[in-house]
């Protein structure tokens, strides 16, 4: 082949990838695993975008008068998408796709980058592309909401699958994107990274770009770093975000990541895989000693909001990507024949797949796998098998987008939004000041008020969500935890001398509103 019709190849090549990329983008969009919408942290950075946009909208609200996204460029690149005449909802998504996209893109180079022909690097992109929950820090490889994670995490993937191929420049310059979105979930690639290029620090200069830009959009703003947390502070972040605390974890969280270290142990044995993705994983296992000594027992004020042990993302993507290349790589071993022509998959194949398509098949609600959970991914994982055997390992890929949910019965998340929800929406948008101030004291920890909070545009004087962001803003705390036990049990009179115009508690399946200045409903149900 001459170099004419080497060069055409590439980029028929490119051209494929690109589309598939895309495709697999919109099906795991659109389909599984999905995606949400003001059901997770959107909740807080919409009512904090809009307050960015227009500073009269919800300026009396905490939540979006204080931000934690100084850090960060995900306001500016969404406000700079609104400032073309994109709505925020479809600004963020159209940038969760393109990630997406890329991600996956990245999951494929890295497969390639392990000798794997196109057709077997795809399957093994698609079956991480199914995604994966994570116990303990409760974060997932492909994100459901369009938040600064989601955006970070696949551009890191496309880092990996760039410096796989020898592209470092390219690699670099991803990685420092993902830096821009959410610098903690970087900050695992650019240790290995760093680490790697010591010598060749022009390839560091993406990172110290993107440092410096940070410095400069961040201007003024006013985060703790040093010192450690005052002890009210470290009560309440055991009340309301435990998840960051890994002494509140149940043991079987532990054990689960050592059984997760040592399949991906022997996946790396087997395959000899990707060494920056491997030192990614490391440093994910290594996070759990690191925060209990820092966070736990230091109670360092950092680590809250470096929240470290969201590294163990990497590990559980190391083993589900290392388990499918091992099984792409073994299932022309002797074994179970799957064709009129000899061609056979080894019980080993069979295993390895059955290991990668067993974090899709992982509840995020219930937790637990059950026995119909093991046989959906023992099929998939035949079916890959055969789908090699007969070179069309794609179609396995595929099946598997709709097994999991299908068959599986495997629900990401619930559907939160309700006619009667919309319709208190609608009215509090029609009938109220923008400037009224809301509270829901009967809705416990229902992510309803903040649904609430961001589609009226209509101040929370405070909600469970809300008090999320303790672990972002030192200070916030107690001020949260003042107004969560002023509104417990209060009086309509009581809430009315706080500053609350509106009451709203749910009756008959439908919101009633009260005026708590005239003590009358506001608003009837349906």
């Amino acid at each position: 082949m001459d170099a004419d019709q080497t060069d055409s190849h590439r980029r028929l090549s490119a051209f494929i990838s690109g589309w598939m990329s895309l495709a697999l983008a919109l099906l795991s969009y659109f389909w599984f695993p999905g995606h949400t919408w003001l059901q997770q942290d959107s909740q807080l950075y919409l009512p904090i975008l809009e307050h960015q946009r227009d500073p009269a909208v919800l300026r009396n609200d905490p939540i979006a008068t204080q931000p934690h996204t100084a850090y960060t460029i995900y306001d500016e690149a969404a406000l700079a998408l609104g400032a073309i005449g994109l709505d925020l909802h479809t600004a963020l998504a159209a940038e969760q796709i393109a990630a997406r996209a890329l991600g996956i893109w990245g999951l494929y180079l890295i497969a390639s980058a392990a000798g794997l022909a196109a057709g077997p690097a795809w399957l093994v992109a698609m079956i991480v592309a199914l995604g994966a929950f994570i116990k303990g820090p409760e974060v997932i490889t492909f994100e459901y909401e369009p938040t600064p994670r989601a955006i970070a995490i696949p551009l890191i993937m496309l880092a990996i699958g760039l410096a796989a191929h020898g592209r470092t420049v390219a690699a670099a310059v991803a990685g420092a994107g993902a830096f821009l979105f959410h610098p903690p979930a970087a900050l695992p690639f650019w240790a290995v990274f760093a680490a790697v290029n010591a010598r060749r620090w022009a390839r560091i200069l993406p990172l110290v770009a993107a440092v410096a830009l940070l410095l400069v959009t961040s201007s003024g703003a006013h985060q703790a770093f040093f010192g450690q947390l005052a002890p009210m502070d470290s009560r309440l972040m055991h009340l309301r975000t435990a998840y960051v605390f890994i002494s509140s974890w149940p043991r079987t969280f532990v054990w689960h990541y050592g059984i997760v270290a040592a399949i991906l142990a022997l996946a790396w044995w087997r395959v000899r895989g990707n060494g920056l993705l491997m030192g990614m994983a490391v440093i994910g296992i290594l996070s759990m000693p690191v925060s209990f000594l820092l966070l736990d027992v230091a109670e360092w004020r950092l680590l809250p909001q470096l929240q470290p042990m969201r590294w163990l993302l990497f590990t559980t993507l190391a083993m589900q990507l290392l388990a499918a290349i091992a099984g792409t790589q073994s299932y022309r071993s002797r074994g179970l024949r799957l064709d009129g022509k000899g061609a056979g998959a080894s019980l080993e194949a069979i295993a390895w797949f059955t290991i990668a398509f067993l974090p899709p098949l992982q509840p995020v609600f219930t937790q637990d796998l059950r026995w119909p959970h093991f046989a959906v991914a023992v099929g998939l994982a035949v079916l890959s098998a055969t789908a090699l055997a007969w070179k069309i390992a794609p179609a396995a890929g595929l099946a598997a987008f709709f097994a999991v949910p299908l068959l599986g019965g495997v629900v990401n998340y619930p559907s939160l939004d309700t006619p009667e929800l919309a319709r208190l929406v609608e009215w509090a948008r029609a009938s109220t000041s923008p400037d009224a101030v809301f509270v829901f004291p009967e809705a416990g920890h229902s992510t309803e008020p903040g649904i609430f909070r961001a589609e009226a545009q209509r101040a929370l004087y405070v909600d469970w969500k809300g008090g999320g962001q303790m672990v972002y803003l030192p200070g916030f705390a107690f001020p949260w935890w003042f107004r969560w036990q002023q509104v417990e049990g209060a009086g309509l009179a009581k809430l009315d001398a706080l500053g609350i115009r509106y009451a709203v508690v749910k009756r008959g399946g439908d919101y009633v509103v009260y005026d708590t200045h005239t003590g009358m409903p506001a608003r009837q149900s349906k």
